[in-house]
């Protein structure tokens, strides 16, 4: 049972490293970004290359997260300055990092198995050594979540995260501020893709491989993790959306684990995500139409 839920919490972390991004594009810029399903393999292909060739692990992290950020500037780029539909924009980028995440990896499998990793290197082994070696990989992840989900609160705390805000729920607030719109937007979709590209490049890491279609269905369970969180714990006033978010991705993988453990298949896990997701937006649709009826009755 013990290695149940920790498989469940490891997963959950890396997930609501993808979540933060969508929580950025969905909660706050409103702009459904379908690149994210090319930018959690782009961070995967970037990091199994690199440690590949003999580099040092750590080093693949800033530079998946670049690469995910150069990825989203491409994505508002097409958006603002051609005119393109948002959803239209992520689905080019998306597929035409389809191409260049084989390009990097070289081929659509590269195992990284035989090389050290942030998880398994002889500085890990010293510190958890012996029994500790158990909780390692949950450790580690908690640590990187954690530093992940304070930067974020801080940059959401200054005066550039609160122009992200509002060039999501008031555009020309931004504008009458002397503020280029276009140009919040993409940082949004640049830091938003930037930790897609992340969660991929951790995933890779974790499982020891790149795998091409590993970004299949990525944009809807970050979207299913965003939504959990924020719907299960919007009427806890002082809690922080970010860690909503990490709540809500450890409890998407607690219900998949719970389906599986059922008798569906791992194969099934996206009709599980789908599902879900559907119950969820349903669920969410229903509270608002009984709290809109309660307020004409008043």
């Amino acid at each position: 049972m013990s290695s149940i839920l920790l498989g469940i919490l490891e997963e959950g972390l890396v997930y609501a490293i993808l979540s933060f991004g969508i929580y950025i594009t969905y909660s706050i810029l409103d702009f459904p970004d379908l690149s994210v399903d090319g930018t959690y393999p782009l961070g995967a292909a970037v990091t199994a290359a690199m440690i590949a060739a003999g580099m040092d692990p750590l080093i693949t992290l800033p530079v998946s997260f670049l690469a995910g950020a150069l990825a989203g500037i491409i994505t508002g780029t097409i958006h603002v300055k051609l005119g393109v539909r948002d959803l239209l924009s992520g689905i080019i980028v998306s597929t035409g990092l389809y191409s260049v995440n084989l390009r990097i990896a070289g081929k659509s499998n590269l195992p990284i198995f035989s090389k050290d990793s942030i998880f398994s290197n002889p500085v890990v082994g010293r510190i958890f050594a012996g029994g500790l070696s158990f909780i390692s990989n949950a450790a580690i992840l908690l640590l990187i979540v954690l530093v992940l989900k304070l930067l974020l609160d801080a940059y959401l705390n200054t005066r550039s995260g609160y122009l992200l805000r509002a060039a999501g729920s008031n555009r020309k607030l931004v504008i009458s501020l002397g503020k280029n719109d276009g140009m919040v937007r993409i940082l949004g979709l640049a830091l938003a893709n930037g930790f897609a590209a992340f969660a991929g490049c951790i995933m890779a890491q974790k499982q020891g491989y790149f795998e091409l279609s590993m970004g299949t269905g990525m944009m809807v369970i970050g979207l299913a993790n965003v939504i959990i969180g924020t719907q299960l714990f919007s009427r806890l006033g002082g809690l922080k959306a970010t860690t909503a978010v990490i709540a809500g991705a450890i409890i998407y993988r607690a219900c998949v684990a719970a389906a599986i453990n059922a008798g569906l298949e791992p194969g099934d896990m996206k009709l599980i995500t789908a599902v879900l997701f559907l119950v969820i937006i349903a669920a969410g649709n229903l509270r608002k139409n009984r709290a809109a009826r309660r307020a004409r009755s008043c």
